[in-house]
């Protein structure tokens, strides 16, 4: 009686602690959006990856994939399924479960304001640096120069569109994903560049003296308050 309400209870903690600790590593969502997109093995999975997320995202060594399987697995993201084919231990496939897919999609929401989140701590941290306006100059300057060399690695180039067996096209970035791909990038790197020719003007100002004029009180407590503000949508 005891040993049953132990099993119980231990059985029941399970979700709590899920609950707790929630799945942060990057590599985990993004295997479980390979597995929605389409079922595989370990293997194929890990290969897949590689190719789908290339230097953006990797996986630490071979062994990774396996693990991070596990992981979705002890959290019910993913199932178990017989495999196929004519080997006498045939391997096991991986399909998401309702609780994965519905998971995921709130884990994709959740990044928009993750993002958004970064770009503010970014923003005052850079601010902090306005009582030197040169170092922040140099260091915005530095910001444009990565901005630019990160775009020129977009949009991705597609892959050798052939079908497989199954009908699937041979290469694992669609050209449904380059678009969307590509446009982001257009976008955001349009805006970040118009955010970093603002922040210099700003910075400038302050180098060339013209706020001098501003009560030394709040020179000292917002140096760079306009390049922090962020605008609301209309």
């Amino acid at each position: 009686m005891g040993a049953g309400r132990d099993v119980a209870m231990e059985e029941g903690s399970a979700p709590e602690r899920r609950a707790q600790a929630p799945m942060t590593s990057a590599v985990n969502w993004a295997l479980l959006g390979l597995i929605i997109e389409r079922p595989g093995y370990a293997y194929e999975l890990a290969q897949r990856f590689e190719r789908v997320y290339g230097d953006t995202l990797t996986l630490s060594s071979s062994s990774h994939a396996y693990t991070a399987l596990g992981a979705l697995k002890d959290r019910s993201l993913i199932e178990e399924i017989p495999g196929s084919g004519t080997e006498r231990q045939p391997k096991p496939h991986y399909r998401a479960t309702g609780t994965g897919s519905e998971e995921y999609r709130a884990w994709l929401v959740g990044q928009v304001s993750e993002d958004r989140r970064r770009q503010r701590l970014f923003a005052i941290q850079l601010a902090g640096l306005a009582r030197d306006p040169e170092a922040a100059l140099e260091v915005i300057s530095r910001c444009e120069h990565a901005c630019l060399e990160e775009a020129g690695r977009i949009p991705i180039s597609m892959r050798n569109g052939n079908q497989n067996q199954n009908g699937v096209p041979g290469h694992d970035v669609s050209e449904r994903a380059e678009r969307l791909l590509s446009e982001e990038n257009r976008l955001a790197v349009e805006a970040k560049l118009a955010w970093i020719q603002y922040v210099r003007r700003e910075l400038k100002a302050l180098t060339n003296g013209r706020a001098s004029d501003e009560p030394a009180r709040a020179r000292r407590q917002a140096p760079l308050r306009g390049a922090v503000r962020v605008r609301r949508a209309a």
